[in-house]
């Protein structure tokens, strides 16, 4: 299969590979796999007061072109607002890609890592009700 060279490019030099603190209140975590294929990939994101993504990293377990949708994914998200990134479509990441038809599905795992990653954080937002109100 030969890969486009943006899949190369991505896969050969990732960007934002690492971890972001998964207790850090302005961090959301998303983890998804694809169980046909194997692929895992791990989305965080970090969200500043004002609702935008300052920061974002992967790890993914995968072939060329989940890392590459997944390196993609993060340079994509930041400096997006939460609802700026929700919008991000796979088949955005394929086409930038030039993703082949049978490795779409990597593309798919990007955009669920981003929506797990920012539905994490979104909770985490969500103060919890621990008082009664009286």
């Amino acid at each position: 299969l030969g890969y486009h060279k943006k899949v190369v490019d991505h896969y050969e030099n990732p960007r934002n590979v690492g971890s972001l603190d998964r207790n850090a209140k302005n961090v959301g975590t998303g983890l998804v796999g694809a169980p046909a294929c194997g692929d895992v990939m791990k989305l965080q994101v970090e969200v500043d007061e004002n609702g935008k993504i300052v920061d974002a990293r992967f790890k993914t377990f995968g072939c060329g072109s989940a890392i590459a949708s997944s390196s993609l994914a993060t340079e994509w998200v930041k400096g997006k607002t939460v609802d700026e990134a929700l919008k991000i479509k796979n088949t955005d990441i394929a086409k930038e890609l030039c993703l082949p038809p049978v490795k779409l599905h990597c593309s798919m795992l990007a955009e669920d890592a981003i929506k797990a990653a920012l539905a994490d954080y979104k909770l985490k937002q969500d103060p919890k009700k621990e008082e009664p109100e009286k």
